[in-house]
C-alpha cells in the first residue's frame, strides 16, 4: 500500500508539473522563437544535471552493473522518448492548430493502455473501463465537440504521440531491474546527444549559442519543470502499472486550462465542463487502484 500512495503521489505531482510546464512553455518558445533550440537546450540542461546526479557514488556503482541488454534498452528509451517524436511534436503543432495536436496528444493514455494490456499484461477493470471513456469525452469536450481535419501535421503529432507510448511500455519493463533515476537520465542523455546532431545537421548549433540571458532564463525554468518532470514520472512508473500513471497524466490539461484562465480572464462551459470530467475520471481512477491494493493487501494468504 506504501508504494501505491507514494506512485499516486508522484504521478499527481507529474501531472501538476506537466499542466504548469505547458502553460510556461508557451511563453518559453515565443521567447526563443526556435523549438527545435528551445528543445535542445533545454533537454541538454537536464541531462547534464542528471549526468551529475548518476556519477554520485551511490547511482554510479549501480549504472556499472547495468546488463548490456539494458543498455539497448536505455538507449531506446532516449531515441523514441527523449529526441525524435519532440521535434515530430513540434514539427506537426507548427503545421495545425494547438487545440488539434493538444487533443491528440492527450490520447497517449489509450495507446499506453493497448500496449499496456498486450506487453505488460495489464489487467484493466469496469470501473477503470469507465474512467478512460469518461478521460476520452473530457477532452473531447474540451475541445468543443470539434472535430479537426486530418493531414500532415496531424499525423506527425500522432507519431510523436505513438512513439511516447511506445517509451513508456519499455520503461516500465526496464523499471523493474533498474532505478528510475537512471532511465530518467538515459532519456535525456541520449536524447539530448541526438538532439544536437540534429541541430548540426541541419546548422542550427549557432543560434543555440547566440541565446541571449533573458532567453536562457526561460531555458531553465523550463529545464527545472523538465527535470521535476522526468523525475517524478519514472518513480511513479516504477510503482505503479502503467495504464493508472498516463491516465492521471491527463490532469494536467486542466491545470493548463485553470492557469490560461487566470491569465486571460476568459474560459468556456467546453473548458469547464471538460475540466470537470477529466478530474472525475481521474479520482476514479485513483479510487480503483487504491480498492484493487486494499483488497490484495487484506486478503488472506494461503500456504
Amino acid at each position: 500500500m506504501k508504494k501505491t500512495n507514494k506512485g499516486l503521489y508522484l504521478v499527481l505531482g507529474t501531472a501538476l508539473i506537466s499542466g504548469v510546464s505547458v502553460f510556461l512553455n508557451k511563453f518559453a518558445v515565443q521567447a526563443i522563437s526556435n523549438s527545435d533550440v528551445f528543445t535542445t537546450s533545454k533537454n541538454l540542461l537536464v541531462g547534464i544535471i542528471l549526468t551529475a546526479l548518476v556519477l554520485t557514488p551511490f547511482l554510479f556503482n549501480k549504472i556499472r552493473n547495468v546488463a548490456r541488454a539494458d543498455w539497448l534498452k536505455l538507449g531506446l528509451i532516449g531515441i523514441i522518448g527523449g529526441s525524435a517524436p519532440f521535434l515530430l511534436f513540434f514539427k506537426g503543432l507548427s503545421l495545425t492548430s494547438a487545440s488539434s495536436a493538444a487533443f491528440i496528444h492527450k490520447t497517449l493514455f489509450i495507446w499506453v493502455s493497448l500496449l499496456a494490456i498486450y506487453f505488460l499484461r495489464e489487467k484493466i477493470g469496469k470501473l477503470q473501463y469507465l474512467a478512460l471513456a469518461l478521460l476520452f469525452f473530457g477532452n473531447f469536450v474540451m475541445l468543443g465537440f470539434k472535430f479537426f481535419n486530418y493531414g500532415y501535421g496531424e499525423f506527425l503529432v500522432l507519431v510523436a504521440t505513438l512513439m511516447w507510448a511506445i517509451e513508456f511500455v519499455i520503461a516500465k519493463k526496464v523499471l523493474r531491474n533498474i532505478d528510475s533515476e537512471i532511465v530518467a537520465w538515459a532519456r535525456m542523455f541520449f536524447g539530448s546527444i541526438i538532439l544536437l546532431a540534429y541541430l548540426a545537421a541541419t546548422s542550427q548549433i549557432q543560434n543555440l549559442i547566440t541565446l541571449n540571458s533573458n532567453q536562457w532564463v526561460w531555458v531553465a525554468i523550463s529545464s527545472v519543470l523538465l527535470l521535476g518532470y522526468v523525475l517524478t514520472w519514472y518513480k511513479a512508473l516504477k510503482y505503479l502499472p502503467a495504464v493508472t500513471v498516463t491516465s492521471i497524466l491527463v490532469l494536467a490539461s486542466p491545470i493548463t486550462t485553470c492557469l490560461e484562465i487566470i491569465n486571460t480572464h476568459k474560459f468556456n462551459i467546453y473548458q469547464i465542463g471538460g475540466s470537470l470530467l477529466i478530474t472525475l475520471a481521474c479520482v476514479l481512477i485513483i479510487y480503483s487502484v487504491r480498492k484493487i491494493n486494499d483488497v490484495q493487501v487484506t486478503s488472506p494468504k494461503f500456504n
